[in-house]
């Protein structure tokens, strides 16, 4: 394992160990349960916006998976808070797209940040769906949060 293998690894460690958003979110605009059927993972993500605007205010979790699915949750926590709703789409779907590559290509640090600490996640298909899960259940509560709005 290269130096830098080991940094996005810690990062993913780090992230599991000290859950960031792990609560509940009271006054939630939206709220989004998802389940990994092959493995077990379970979360639900609720989400705020800032009133009258389609920015997130706030974000919370509660689940049980993984190392990987509730790192990649804490980071969503992490990146989501004063995104507006079309900016966590977009980031949502480039990080599908790294995630989907199988470990090809080198992904944009500028747009995915600290998400590309799971990049090397996207070899492993089987956990692919570990890294996604929390992302596609803020992706849905967006979308009902902003259209509720």
């Amino acid at each position: 394992m290269n130096g830098l293998d080991s940094l996005y690894q810690q990062v993913i460690l780090d992230h599991a160990k000290a859950r960031h958003g792990d609560l509940v979110l009271d006054g939630a605009d939206a709220s989004h349960f998802e389940r990994n059927p092959t493995c077990g993972d379970e979360i639900t993500v609720s989400l705020r916006l800032e009133p009258g605007t389609d920015r997130i205010a706030a974000i919370g979790w509660q689940g049980d998976g993984c190392s990987i699915s509730m790192a990649s949750a804490s980071v969503l926590t992490d990146m989501a808070v004063g995104r507006t709703v079309p900016e966590l789409l977009e980031l949502t779907s480039a990080f599908r797209d790294m995630m989907r590559s199988r470990g090809a290509g080198e992904p944009d640090e500028d747009v995915l940040e600290d998400l590309v600490a799971f990049h090397g996640v996207s070899k492993f298909v089987m956990r692919v769906k570990c890294g996604m899960l929390a992302w596609v259940a803020a992706e849905a509560a967006a979308r009902e949060a902003s259209a509720a709005h």
